[in-house]
């Protein structure tokens, strides 16, 4: 089924923009999450042809979709928070840094977001005493956007170009996890890395990465 601009509209019917949110890495042993951002509005056309779900997608059509996705939407970027960060703020709250980052990279601002998934982890961080979110977004959850929104899919494309790209620049700083393979996840030979190597900066040192 072909991702469409649907939910979009109708959240669009209350505002100017709506910013589809994907994250990746979440799951990984090592290397930063990452939060993808992407703005349309109501004059947004149809998304570029071939967009999915990043998961769904060979690599070689992920990072064709790049430009057309940035030439396509109103505004797309990505926000990072590190693996050292991870272990001090924990997951959730450092996927909220990410996505504040990445919003302020953005020269609109969009008023309503989109995110994969049922847990709004954005509003329940930007309650926060100590916040660096400055407006409150209106969100709306939904679970498989990733494959059914257009901006929600575009996100997780252009989340997910990033952090493989910057998992692989890792190889040549951090050979023998084979981080241009497993981009950080655990996989067997990444496993046995670990048991051999250790861990490295780029490790989340308080999840249990247990190789047994």
């Amino acid at each position: 089924m072909s991702v469409h601009l649907k939910i979009e509209h109708e959240i669009l019917k209350n505002h100017t923009y709506v910013a589809g949110v994907d994250e990746v890495g979440r799951g990984a042993f090592a290397g930063p999450v990452v939060v993808g951002i992407c703005v349309v509005s109501k004059e947004t056309k149809l998304p570029p042809d071939g967009l999915n779900d990043s998961k769904l997608l060979k690599p070689t059509v992920r990072e064709a979709l790049q430009i057309p996705i940035e030439q396509w939407s109103v505004a797309s970027t990505i926000g990072e928070a590190s693996a050292a960060e991870i272990d001090e703020w924990g997951l959730s709250r450092a996927l909220f840094m990410a996505f504040v980052r990445g919003l302020k990279k953005l020269e609109i601002a969009p008023t309503a977001v989109l995110l994969d998934g049922k847990h709004d982890w954005i509003s329940a961080h930007s309650k926060d005493l100590f916040s660096p979110l400055e407006t409150s977004l209106a969100v709306t959850t939904q679970i498989k956007a990733d494959t059914q929104a257009a901006s929600v899919a575009a996100a997780s494309v252009v989340a997910k170009n990033y952090r493989d790209r910057y998992m692989m620049m890792l190889e040549h700083e951090l050979p023998g996890y084979g981080f241009a393979m497993n981009v950080g996840y655990g996989t067997p030979q990444h496993k046995k890395a670990i048991e051999s190597l250790g861990l490295s900066y780029q490790h989340r040192k308080s999840w249990d990465l247990s190789t047994g």
